[in-house]
């Protein structure tokens, strides 16, 4: 699996509509082959940072970022950030999320 975590560093002026702008992009991505998960999160500590958290089928991430929404995306989105996104993308060996040992709810 191809797991990518990104941070969104976004001008104050576009918090509080970033979750729209991406919404098409997110919905796209969500229905590609190979997509297993594509979640955004709001930061606690900065409303200015969004952190989006996806992996895909290791096959899968080719097809993503050569298309069209993709494309269209990474195009837009400069006009709402502030500096250059982060990301560490990585091939892992694990299938899907697993439950938290240190926490157990029954």
């Amino acid at each position: 699996m191809i797991f990518i975590v990104v941070k969104f560093k976004v001008k104050p002026e576009w918090s509080e509509r970033w979750i729209d702008f991406s919404r098409d992009f997110t919905e796209a991505t969500r229905q590609e082959p190979g997509n297993l998960w594509f979640d955004w999160s709001r930061s606690v500590d900065d409303p200015d940072e969004f952190v989006l958290v996806e992996a895909f089928q290791d096959d899968a991430a080719g097809p993503h970022v050569n298309s069209e929404h993709f494309r269209k995306f990474t195009a837009e989105a400069p006009q709402a950030l502030v500096e250059t996104p982060q990301i560490i993308s990585e091939t892992i060996s694990a299938q899907g999320w697993n439950r938290m040992g240190e926490i157990t709810v029954e």
